[in-house]
């Protein structure tokens, strides 16, 4: 008689499933890329079959690997109930979330719904990591990927969350000094703040796109903080998204009136990640703090 296939290796065909490289599985799950490899092999022999092949998009299931999910999904299910009762706070989340970001909607946004849904699911660990990319076509080791603007997703599903604003400001003190641009040719006599264009892949974010004159000099940085802080010092006017300064002391809009680009912010996961518990948990408490907010997306 077969052996029944290892509930481990299963789950550990559950976690490639969803990450789609070994390396950050094994990082992950605290092993090595050797491990991993091992138990996905002798998961296949278990099997009679292989469960992945390989495409320019990282680890895919093949027919027989995708029924082995859905059996690994039900394990999964059942041990997240079981911890639940047993740490007897009725909560089944548990385990390692994975999340990609833009620094700025991160800290305004994800944060503070993980931290909430954390409260409620002490069990749960979230990582949160900052990028600002499109998305990636091999998902980078993440359970999710919160992206900007225009997509082009393969393998993986895309999750409208929002519309945002970014828009032009400048200082107080920069006004006073320097004076701000009458119309939007006048740009091109100021310093201008934005991300450093040779590293920027979602252009619409950058200065370039805007279609804006060349100007005076430019501040640039991939970091959005660090181009807050250079826009409240007085480097320029600053392209910024309006829910990080809008109604915030030391910064003053510049050609309100003129000037404002509208960009989508997505989620972006594998179909086995989406239907992980923890992260459709992540997926609702973020889209509750953007309903929460929306006035101060769309202002």
């Amino acid at each position: 008689m077969r052996r029944l296939p290892s509930p481990d290796d299963l789950l550990i065909l559950l976690t490639v499933a969803r990450l789609g490289r070994f390396n950050a599985v094994a990082e992950t799950l605290g092993t090595t890329h050797t491990t991993i490899s091992r138990r996905i092999l002798a998961l296949d022999k278990q099997l009679g079959g292989r469960t992945l092949e390989r495409s320019p998009h990282g680890w895919e299931l093949t027919e027989l690997g995708s029924q082995a999910v859905a059996a690994a999904e039900v394990i999964e299910g059942t041990l997240g109930a079981l911890s639940g009762t047993i740490a007897r706070n009725g909560d089944a989340l548990s385990g390692l979330v994975r999340i990609s970001t833009p620094d700025g909607f991160g800290a305004e946004f994800l944060a503070p719904a993980l931290v909430r849904l954390q409260r409620e699911s002490p069990l749960l660990n979230v990582e949160l990591l900052s990028a600002t990319r499109k998305a990636s076509q091999n998902r980078s080791g993440v359970d999710l990927e919160v992206v900007v603007g225009n997509l082009e997703v393969a393998h993986a599903e895309a999750i409208f969350l929002s519309n945002y604003f970014l828009r032009l400001y400048a200082s107080p003190e920069y006004a006073r000094e320097r004076g701000l641009p009458a119309t939007l040719d006048d740009v091109r006599q100021h310093g201008f703040v934005t991300y450093v264009e040779s590293a920027l892949q979602v252009a619409e974010l950058g200065h370039r796109s805007t279609r804006l004159p060349v100007p005076r000099s430019s501040f640039q940085a991939t970091s959005i903080f660090a181009q807050l802080e250079a826009v409240r010092r007085g480097a320029g006017i600053g392209l910024l998204p309006n829910f990080m300064v809008a109604g915030k002391p030391g910064f003053v809009a510049v050609l309100p009136d003129d000037f404002q680009r509208q960009l989508p912010i997505w989620a972006v996961a594998r179909a086995e990640s989406l239907r992980s518990a923890p992260v459709q948990a992540v997926l609702r408490a973020i889209r509750t703090e953007i309903e929460e907010r929306q006035d101060v997306l769309a202002g």
